[in-house]
């Protein structure tokens, strides 16, 4: 019998297909949408059209929206986030422009699952809670603290504080209302200084040898 404290799900396949097939179609749809934004957003807010951060986001509102457990959600997250590549490069590629959805969207299939799982946790309690805030606050921290440091010479400022204060909300909230005792605690709070360290390594990496 479910309880208050217990996460919901959707557990129904005949809810899910069709929850899984409008994440798919709007992931397509965003990341098209995503392309254009560039163009018509302040400069301040332009790097979500084309950041790690924006994409994630995107793929967790996807996710969190669908309710679907932890390895469905692994699974549709990998889903959305190569479909918002794939719809970026799509419309790029109407509009007369180039790119190359290869490296994102490894990312995506690399990533993806780790974002759709740990965005389902967000939904229980105690370690497991713990694990997707570290996660999701980890990559907001990283990409935030990437911008904020390394491209920071060509791009305005506003956006990666916000995707700094918005990976600290989500921490802080965490806490107080999902996450109980010491240890998932300190395993929230560590594994998104993690994350954030493992974030700037890889991207540091990538964008030294020039394949971002």
């Amino acid at each position: 019998m479910n309880t208050s404290s217990e996460p919901r799900y959707i557990d129904s396949g005949s809810a899910m297909i069709p929850r899984a097939v409008i994440v798919a179609v709007l992931s397509f749809v965003l990341g098209g949408l995503t392309f254009y934004a560039q163009g018509f957003l302040p400069d301040a807010a332009v790097p979500f059209a084309n950041s790690s951060s924006g994409w994630t986001l995107l793929t967790s509102l996807l996710v969190f929206g669908s309710r679907f457990r932890p390895a469905a959600a692994a699974v549709l997250g990998a889903v959305s986030f190569v479909l918002l590549v794939l719809g970026y490069a799509v419309v790029a590629g109407l509009e007369g422009l180039y790119y190359n959805p290869l490296l994102f969207s490894m990312i995506g299939v690399i990533a993806g699952p780790a974002v759709g799982a740990a965005t389902s946790w967000l939904r229980a309690r105690g370690f497991r809670a713990a694990a997707g805030t570290g996660v999701l606050a980890g990559i907001g921290l990283g990409d935030g603290l990437f911008g904020l440091t390394v491209v920071h010479e060509t791009t305005e400022p506003g956006y990666w504080w916000a995707v700094v204060a918005i990976a600290v909300i989500l921490l802080a909230v965490m806490l107080v209302r999902r996450i109980r005792g010491a240890g998932p605690a300190i395993l929230a709070v560590a594994g998104s200084a993690a994350m954030a360290g493992a974030f700037l390594i890889v991207y540091q990496y990538v964008g030294a040898r020039g394949l971002g």
